[in-house]
């Protein structure tokens, strides 16, 4: 019996282990892909923001196993038109066919391709090189991702990193920035925009739904107990809800539950890839699941915290 579970922990713990050896983060990935993504921009006319912020989301800053094995940085299919090495992974269905590339700059170059070669991309290059807000919005209009938040997700990579300066052209040295875990706010700016407000309380704070379940904003200065008094709820039951022990301080832009989150995500949602600086608790919040039913569909030991890159079933 002990050998059973010896092997069975192995096989669950040891490849994130693996993963997290070495690994790249998001500001070496921007220096060492930066002028792979310019030189990309100016021969086909697609943001070298948008092809980066791409490159982070998708390969989890090159971290991903398809980027590790595959230097498939952008998550490309093989579809019917592809001839080259193939690489199987489990991803929307099982044992799944991805291009598997020689190096990474040939990923590059094919994500390139891809946009500029299928007529549902082509209004994209009717937008300004510079509004990479545009393009993210486009690129979901597409159909590039399923992730209704795609756009969101892009934009906060560009911005928290600075990326639009290289649509100039130039690469130039960037000011070197602290990359700390992203912080609960952060997390938060893309999921506010799919919240449904349903109500204003005396106090003028904001009540909304996530996944069918109550929540609140945070605001600077808030903690569990007076939340707790403020809506007529005990403050275990709030740690209860938001999967934290008693020692967590509530942060400014933290999701807070008021009631039990669901067992899985809302059907629009499938999986999630981990980001640079996620908690599995940080992603149980984003789609308002028990942290412990996340852990059990992805069959992981509770407690354990996944490499950027990973991509995890929420539903």
């Amino acid at each position: 019996m002990k050998l059973r579970l010896i092997i069975f922990l192995s096989g669950v713990i040891l490849p994130f282990l693996l993963l997290s050896q070495d690994r790249m983060s998001t500001e070496e990935y921007i220096e060492l892909y930066k002028n792979i993504a310019i030189k990309k921009m100016k021969e086909y006319g697609i943001p070298a923001s948008i092809t980066l912020a791409q490159g982070i989301l998708e390969s989890g800053s090159g971290n991903s196993k398809l980027a590790r094995i595959a230097n498939n940085h952008f998550g490309i299919k093989c579809h019917k038109d592809w001839h080259g090495k193939t690489f199987y992974m489990d991803d929307d269905e099982e044992h799944e066919c991805f291009r598997k590339y020689n190096k990474a700059e040939d990923s590059y170059r094919d994500h390139s391709l891809f946009l500029t070669q299928r007529g549902r991309y082509s209004f994209l290059f009717d937008y300004d090189i510079k509004d990479y807000k545009k393009w993210a919005h486009g690129l979901k209009k597409a159909g590039y991702a399923t992730n209704p938040k795609y756009p969101q997700l892009l934009i906060r990579i560009i911005e928290n990193y600075e990326l639009a300066q290289y649509d100039s052209g130039k690469a130039g040295k960037r000011k070197k920035k602290k990359e700390n875990l992203v912080d609960l706010a952060e997390i938060a700016a893309p999921v506010t925009a799919d919240l449904i407000k349903i109500d204003t309380t005396a106090t003028g704070r904001q009540l909304y739904t996530n996944n069918g379940k109550k929540l609140i904003i945070a605001r600077e200065g808030d903690n569990y107990y007076d939340i707790a008094q403020e809506f007529g709820i005990y403050s275990w039951q709030l740690y209860t809800y938001n999967d934290v022990s008693k020692k967590h301080e509530v942060r400014s832009g933290e999701l807070v539950y008021l009631e039990k989150k669901k067992r899985k995500a809302d059907k629009k949602f499938k999986t999630h890839i981990v980001l640079e600086g996620e908690s599995m608790q940080m992603i149980s919040q984003i789609y308002g699941i028990k942290l412990k039913r996340l852990y059990s569909m992805n069959n992981l030991p509770e407690g354990i915290q996944v490499s950027a890159g990973t991509k995890l079933k929420v539903r």
